[in-house]
């Protein structure tokens, strides 16, 4: 299992920078996403440059990209327990003890 901690300004770079990749995939320009969906053109600028958003707006925005189901992930009863498990149990997971590789061979003698 990888466990990958980001911060939550890596993560909101992140999925600003996803967002504006389908936007630009759909051959939307700003103007015309931000017409579509109700946000305003300075929030969706300051989303795709800043990753910063009302999470109304994110959710307009989604809607006409077509990954608003996407949403429906988020911090799910199932994906919380599973994880929450799969840490307790790399947690209670005794770590192999190492042994000495020297090609010397050690005396215990006092």
């Amino acid at each position: 299992m990888t466990i990958i901690l980001k911060t939550p300004q890596e993560a909101r770079q992140e999925i600003a920078g996803r967002f504006k990749a389908r936007r630009l995939a759909m051959n939307l320009t700003q103007r015309e996403l931000a017409a579509r969906s109700g946000v305003t053109w300075s929030s969706l600028k300051r989303f795709e440059r800043e990753g910063l958003i009302a999470l109304d707006s994110l959710l307009s925005i989604a809607l006409v990209l077509d990954c608003l189901g996407d949403f429906d992930k988020l911090a799910a009863e199932s994906q919380r327990t599973t994880a929450a498990q799969s840490l307790d149990a790399i947690l209670a997971t005794p770590t192999p003890r190492r042994r000495a590789t020297s090609k010397k061979a050690v005396s215990h003698d006092l």
